[in-house]
């Protein structure tokens, strides 16, 4: 859900305000460890000592549309940029390449997908897969969407890259028969192809307009943080465990 340009003109933020209110209910920096995201500190007492970097480098590539690539945020605010400021505060040795493009449908990312691995220095540990909100926003049918999404996962698979998919929903304004064919292609397919899955990644943040920018699309540095709170035991699960030293 990214929409820049040719798809906000297309289905407008008005729509996507709907559409989240409906759901039921850049690289990142080299910087010092920061306390743990979300951490609650006690007036007057000292932060508890950072826990240690540990293990061997963990490299994530996160793949999406504008929700990873940061729009309206501050260089190194976007999700993945603070994703791995909390992992390596937990003291996981992560490094993620944020391969977020704004406006991304499933079937840009499929074209971009083999040219976006081939470039990696290194076969990345974990691949973070988040589109499918913009092909919901143009009215493409669940049916591309998910063979977009089957074509990608398939090529991880055949790369031996474990993937953590992303799950989106769809509004009830959009029709019975649309929300159900939509809704079912995550799980289905995370079953299918033995990824990881989040269900709704948005879940905890789109009831709470105060953490999306004006627009009422694109989370705020709050919104990011609560999205790494709530997904980062996730993607440390995702992480293959004989490596994971966190």
């Amino acid at each position: 859900m990214m929409l820049r340009g040719g798809i906000s003109r297309i289905a407008g933020a008005s729509l996507l305000a709907l559409a989240l209110a409906a759901c039921g209910g850049e690289a990142a920096e080299d910087t010092a460890v920061p306390p743990a995201s979300g951490a609650a500190r006690t007036p007057g007492a000292e932060a508890p000592p950072p826990i240690p970097v540990m293990g061997p480098e963990r490299r994530i590539l996160a793949f999406g549309d504008s929700l990873f690539a940061g729009y309206g945020l501050d260089e190194g605010e976007s999700y993945p940029a603070r994703l791995e400021m909390a992992l390596r505060a937990k003291g996981v040795n992560a490094r993620i390449a944020n391969a977020g493009v704004s406006g991304d449908t499933t079937a840009a990312g499929r074209q971009r997908l083999a040219f976006t691995l081939d470039a990696q220095e290194e076969k990345p540990d974990l691949f973070i897969l988040e589109l499918g909100g913009n092909d919901m926003l143009r009215g493409l049918s669940p049916a591309e969407t998910r063979a977009n999404l089957a074509a990608m996962l398939e090529e991880l698979k055949a790369r031996d890259i474990p993937v953590l998919l992303m799950g989106m929903r769809a509004p009830p304004n959009y029709g019975p028969e649309y929300q159900r064919d939509f809704d079912a292609i995550y799980a289905d397919l995370a079953q299918e192809y033995g990824a990881q899955l989040v269900p709704f990644w948005l879940e905890s943040i789109y009831e709470n307009p105060n953490l999306f920018q004006a627009d009422r699309i694109h989370p705020t540095e709050e919104g990011i943080e609560q999205l790494v709170e709530a997904t980062l035991a996730d993607v440390r699960e995702a992480l293959p465990e004989e490596e994971n030293e966190g």
